[in-house]
């Protein structure tokens, strides 16, 4: 069985944040990195399944600058096989159709069975480059699995819907799934993985050799939320902050007057 792996690396969320010169994304300097946290259940699911089947091979695919290696690398002390670095220093520029087009036309003749992807990216979280890949592929998609199963034939799985509904759904491979939180515990890098980690293959494809689509979203600016004035906590008896509500109404708002 042969699976293909998508992940990115994304700035850690503690990190503190600030737009770049160009008002369209944030600066990425002195920025801590890490794997993005959907990514890690689509990798420990694909290599669950290997330990399941037995004959798997996983490719670790992410496309980014020079520094999205480390998370390759990760990736496969968790279990990958081989790892697929796309080189592009200006990713963040591209749109999600761009990006999809990208893993579509690396994975077009390479025959994966499945491919697995976290539901969105923590940074844009757009939650369509799956559907978009799958799409472009003309394979089955499956999105927000929290429960995954596959005999060989055909997968079988769980989608977490609104309301903390749930639905079973079933496809033929080739499939593409996409990963939700709770599919799984993703299992941490022991330090003999990570030492075999750094002798497992990566290759590296420019992407100008990959990208054949036009951008459909353009990025205008962007820019933090406008800060709001903090609330007013009222303290003392009953009648008495029913009047100094009233007062507070009357006075600095139109609801009452």
């Amino acid at each position: 069985m042969k699976i293909l792996v998508c992940i990115k690396q994304v700035p850690d969320l503690e990190s503190r944040f600030k737009i770049n010169a160009q008002g369209t994304w944030f600066e990425e300097t002195d920025l801590a990195w890490r794997m993005n946290e959907y990514d890690e259940y689509a990798v420990e699911q694909a290599v669950l399944l290997k330990e399941q089947v037995g004959e798997a091979d996983i490719t670790i695919l992410s496309v980014g600058a020079d520094r999205v290696v480390e998370t390759i690398k990760k990736a496969l002390a968790m279990g990958g096989d081989r790892g697929v670095h796309v080189r592009d220093a200006h990713s963040y520029e591209k749109d999600p159709f761009e990006i999809a087009s990208i893993i579509a036309e690396y994975a077009r003749d390479k025959g994966y069975d499945l491919i697995f992807m976290g539901m969105q990216s923590q940074d844009r979280g757009s939650a369509q480059v799956g559907v978009l890949v799958g799409e472009m592929l003309g394979v089955s998609v499956l999105t927000t699995l929290v429960r995954f199963e596959c005999d060989g034939q055909r997968v079988r799985a769980e989608r977490e819907l609104e309301g903390g509904l749930r639905a079973k759904v079933s496809a033929p491979i080739p499939a593409l799934v996409t990963c939700q939180l709770g599919l799984n515990k993703p299992r941490y890098p022991t330090l003999p993985n990570i030492m075999k980690a750094k002798k497992k293959e990566i290759q590296t494809v420019e992407v100008g050799d990959l990208l054949k689509a036009n951008a459909r979203i353009e990025t205008i600016g962007m820019y933090p939320p406008v800060r709001k004035g903090g609330g007013l906590i009222l303290e003392g008896d009953v009648s008495d902050l029913a009047e100094r509500l009233l007062g507070i109404l009357k006075e600095k708002t139109t609801v009452i007057r």
